[in-house]
């Protein structure tokens, strides 16, 4: 049984005309309209892909009838990008990224680590990119608006917000265009220079084009700060440092990582797909869904004659005693 998202209300509603095309409704259905009466059924498995906020809900939800839960969701992904790193591949790659559907996506890159110094040397980068992609915006049919009136607010919420606590914002706008019409619920790609943990950018999943952009000093700096933060659904490493790259990974938790990309793990039907922690819980693609939509039932058939079986029954024998003695000690017998 699938339950859309409400906020999809046509993409939601064409899913459950064409799933009633071709599947018989006890084969694959598309279910009720209302979260909570979705989660509240006793599933054999129930797997949400969302927010951590709704997680919470869905998780307290199946509770109740202790289904067994498969959650995707999502986070604050960081981009690390060293100094060894090419830059201008880095931020071709992260923009990419960042970009595609606004950066509603779950593996968008939430913030980005660079060098202390050369922070405008990445601003330039990511300007190249995007003006590469979209010479414009606004009317640009490869670029996509904000899915509804209240996430749109809460995106010019957090700009606003980064503004007010001494943040430099910087709109990645190859034509500088006008972007105050609000119906139109379009967002340009805005790097946030000089975040700190105070602002919201840095507490909250974003979930649209909006990229802080944190400096460092060294990678011990780089690995302490991801750490003291939830775990987030993926990690992205730029660079071409092996033992660098050895230590993010040995001194990091996250769902996965992808070296030099971003998303990409995605796609790999061989590499299992889930978050840990904050970002969720249980992973699956490929054979690891296969296990983990299946129930492991032990079945374990006894032969007619078991030539130890009287050795297990009481009264115990010496035979027993001595072999309890043997492999235990004495004491065992206590």
């Amino acid at each position: 049984m699938l339950k859309p998202s409400e906020l999809t209300s046509v993409t939601s509603g064409l899913t459950k005309r064409l799933v009633a095309s071709y599947f018989d409704e006890a084969e694959l259905t598309v279910g009720p309209d209302i979260g909570a009466a979705f989660t509240g059924l006793a599933f054999d498995h129930l797997i949400f892909t969302g927010g951590t906020a709704v997680g919470r809900h869905v998780v307290r939800a199946a509770a109740d009838t202790l289904t067994p839960l498969t959650l995707e969701l999502g986070g604050k992904s960081p981009v690390f990008v060293s100094k060894t790193a090419n830059l201008s591949m880095a931020a071709e790659r992260i923009m990419t990224t960042k970009t595609l559907n606004a950066g509603q996506i779950c593996l968008a890159p939430d913030y980005v680590l660079v060098p202390e110094g050369p922070e405008n040397d990445f601003v330039a980068a990511a300007r190249a990119a995007v003006a590469a992609m979209f010479p414009a915006l606004r009317k640009n049919p490869d670029y996509t608006s904000i899915i509804n009136e209240k996430h749109f607010a809460r995106l010019t919420g957090m700009i606003e917000d980064a503004r007010a606590k001494g943040a430099e914002i910087v709109e990645l706008n190859p034509a500088g265009e006008d972007f105050s019409e609000i119906s139109e619920r379009r967002i340009p790609p805005t790097l946030i220079l000089g975040a700190t943990d105070e602002m919201r950018t840095l507490q909250e999943e974003i979930f649209g084009p909006l990229l802080p952009v944190v400096p460092y000093a060294s990678l011990p700096q780089v690995t302490s700060y991801i750490n003291v933060h939830p775990r987030p659904l993926a990690l992205y490493y730029f660079g071409d440092s092996p033992d660098e790259e050895r230590h993010v990974l040995d001194k990091t938790t996250s769902g996965a990582v992808t070296i030099n990309d971003c998303m990409s793990h995605v796609g790999v039907e061989t590499l299992p797909f889930g978050g840990i922690g904050y970002s969720g819980m249980g992973a699956y693609h490929g054979h690891y869904g296969f296990l983990t939509f299946s129930h492991h039932k032990a079945i374990y058939r006894q032969a007619d004659v078991v030539p130890t079986e009287t050795l297990l029954r009481p009264p115990y024998s010496g035979a027993i005693k001595g072999f309890l003695d043997v492999t235990f000690g004495r004491d065992s017998r206590a």
